[in-house]
């Protein structure tokens, strides 16, 4: 499979820059995968397409304010994005001057509020940095840190929880699972009373997020790794709701990566730890049935995720029409249920 399979046209002027208010209200392109059928609705109608007994699997990560603005002690401007927690104060990061920013190099963020070391280079580029405040790091980087939009978001947050999903709850992602910003309090209890199991896992968003395919052959990507997380509850959830015939319909792309990492012969397992998997056509999936995502960028291995949940020509197809139907795209935009 070569990256150019991958790729599709998209005017700029199609990328979401602000999230739908409200959150339900996005468009939803529904995609039929037993007769090809493309419907175009609204999030909220996506309960029509939820039975009885079916299961929704949400990732309750939470964002943390993973940008840090700030300087060297030179006086030239720099940013730091925390990608990983490796220990107390030492965190796994992406910088930008690169070559500025060398082991041994400084940083000053807050006036001195806030500082940071960088101890080595990480294999696929990024920094390893050692930080030093006063008092809770957490609370330091709550009060100096900038949410983690991505480049293509040119506009100001206002609201920092409109990049969380409703249900966010355990902090360590980089980026939000966008897919779930579309549910709101209300439209969850709706699908609750009709029947369908609402289960959480975890997957805390990394490096994958932000690292592109370089090379022609996707065959030779390398997927950065990412902690994930089943419990045993939500394993016993799930699986019985599939020997009851339910579907596991799964929220995002991180959802769906965390349920293949923990199945073994079409059975969930308990489990965490690192994942890797990496998700393209002629997967044999274990576990997901169905997926809610978002519209992702050309030739990113989310395209190639959701084209080994459908043929990939026609989830190019179906996003040359969501180009002609004047859908948003990517973090803010609209919606696909795959089913």
């Amino acid at each position: 499979m070569k990256l150019s399979d991958f790729m599709y046209d998209l005017p700029e002027e199609r990328i979401a820059q602000t999230p739908a208010e409200p959150r339900d209200h996005s468009r939803l392109m529904v995609l039929h995968r037993d007769t090809h059928a493309i419907e175009h609705r609204h999030f909220y109608d996506v309960i029509e397409y939820l039975n009885p007994g079916d299961v929704l699997v949400i990732n309750e990560t939470r964002v943390i304010p993973a940008r840090l603005i700030g300087e060297r002690p030179s006086g030239g401007a720099c940013e730091v994005l925390l990608l990983k927690q490796l220990g107390p104060k030492r965190w796994e990061t992406l910088v930008k001057p690169g070559k500025k920013l060398k082991p041994g190099a400084e940083v000053i963020f807050g006036g001195g509020r806030l500082r940071g070391r960088i101890a080595e280079t990480t294999e696929v580029g990024g920094r390893i940095v050692d930080f030093e405040c006063e008092g809770s790091f957490e609370e330091t980087l709550d009060a100096l840190g900038e949410m983690p939009l991505p480049p293509y978001i040119h506009e100001k947050l206002s609201d920092r929880e409109r990049y969380q999903t409703v249900y966010a709850k355990q902090e360590g992602s980089a980026a939000a699972p966008t897919a779930g910003l579309h549910f709101t309090p209300e439209l969850l209890e709706r699908i609750r009373e009709k029947g369908v199991e609402i289960v959480p896992v975890l997957l805390h968003v990394g490096l994958g997020t932000f690292r592109p395919v370089k090379v022609e052959n996707v065959e030779e990507h390398e997927m950065h790794s990412e902690y994930f997380e089943v419990t045993e509850e939500a394993a016993e959830r799930i699986n019985a709701a599939r020997k009851r015939g339910g579907r596991v319909i799964a929220v995002g792309t991180t959802s769906v990566r965390t349920l293949e990492s923990a199945s073994e012969d079409g059975v969930l397992l308990p489990k965490r730890g690192e994942t890797k998997i990496f998700i393209r056509p002629g997967y044999q999936w274990q576990m997901v049935d169905a997926l809610i995502t978002n519209f992702h960028l050309p030739g990113s291995t989310l395209m190639m995720l959701v084209s080994a949940l459908y043929d990939r020509e026609r989830i190019i197809a179906a996003y040359e029409e969501a180009v002609r139907q004047e859908y948003r795209f990517f973090s803010f935009g609209d919606a696909m249920l795959i089913l």
